[in-house]
């Protein structure tokens, strides 16, 4: 009998995309946020605490939290054959994979509630799809997550028959499955692939949740593979934060506000992201995983220069992405009137 390796109770970083690793993402709580002049908060606390900084709820996440509860409770009485899942698709750096794994966090923090002392159980496994991937490298990245040993000398049915195996006797109800939109279907090996993830879908008795940039226009939901997929998932979108009618400025103007109450600077003057929303917004192309990076690493560097206040001075300072940063400074062609002929 095969069997999973315990997560090791060490402090030393593990992808989430490995058992240990996953646990320790979901043991680790939110960063404390301590008065800004306690004294007992030491500078190397407070840079820790802004570079992790705060999680952000948008109505995206809302979205795919409830799509994911009615689902685990629609599946729960499949026995077999086709289960349900979701799709997360959106351009980049919009938060998807943030969204996936939080969701995944907390359905493993209710598991938890409901099973205690129960270390036998893996609510949820999250795993990113490989580049140019097999179905052995897939299913062999399902057989990391759990520690199996010896993936050399086992074949790709022997794999898939130990994982399927061990994920019905560890209680997994959520497959977490990132960059889908790296399977080409229109390539053998990533056709394969394909029908490997069908298949573990109807053996493992599990909810799936797929997440890719832009998988409704990409060829996993082309053709015959990709209209059986179709038939089985819903789509959420997660797309950019628009900044254009009032109720889009209200939700990007509270997101803002939540942000700038975060910031544990000393110097920060409060309300000072707010007054720059619309520049945030035009900056970031309304992308959390930009707006993120951006004010993170904004009050890293006023910590590091002794300044400990955001402005907007600083924030055009700092570099984003380069996707970002062409968004932000295309220019914009302007009208010019057609010159009369002499």
């Amino acid at each position: 009998m095969v069997t999973a390796a315990q997560p090791p109770t060490t402090s030393t970083f593990s992808p989430l995309t490995t058992w240990d690793g996953w646990q320790q993402f979901v043991d680790t709580p939110p960063a404390p946020a301590l008065d800004v002049g306690d004294q007992e908060w030491t500078q190397e606390q407070r840079e820790d605490y802004h570079a992790r900084f705060v999680v952000l709820k948008t109505p995206a996440m809302d979205t795919i939290s409830t799509a994911v509860r009615g689902l685990l409770l629609l599946n729960r009485g499949q026995q077999g054959g086709a289960r349900r899942g979701l799709i997360i698709s959106g351009p980049a750096t919009t938060g998807k994979t943030t969204a996936m794994q939080q969701l995944g966090r907390t359905v493993e923090l209710a598991d938890r509630r409901r099973h205690p002392n129960q270390d036998g159980r893996l609510p949820v496994l999250f795993i990113t799809v490989p580049p140019s991937s097999t179905p052995k490298m897939l299913i062999s990245e399902f057989a990391r997550f759990l520690g199996l040993p010896a993936l050399e000398r086992m074949n790709q049915i022997q794999i898939t028959n130990a994982v399927c195996g061990l994920l019905c006797e560890l209680g997994t109800q959520l497959v977490l499955v990132d960059d889908v939109h790296l399977m080409d279907t229109r390539s053998r090996a990533g056709a394969e692939t394909s029908d490997q993830l069908k298949y573990l879908g109807e053996r493992i008795p599990a909810t799936f949740v797929y997440s890719g940039i832009d998988v409704e226009s990409s060829p996993l939901l082309t053709g015959v593979r990709g209209s059986q997929l179709a038939g089985r998932f819903k789509i959420v979108r997660n797309q950019p934060l628009r900044y254009g009618s009032p109720d889009d400025k209200q939700l990007w103007h509270d997101l803002m506000h939540s942000m700038d109450n975060a910031l544990r600077l000393r110097h920060h003057r409060p309300g000072t992201l707010l007054t720059h929303a619309a520049y945030l917004h035009a900056r970031t192309g309304g992308r959390m995983g930009s707006l993120s990076h951006l004010i993170r690493e904004a009050a890293l560097v006023s910590l590091l220069d002794g300044t400990e206040k955001i402005t907007k001075k600083l924030l055009e300072q700092i570099e984003l992405d380069t996707a970002a940063e062409q968004r932000a400074r295309a220019p914009h062609r302007r009208r010019t009137r057609p010159q009369r002929q002499p």
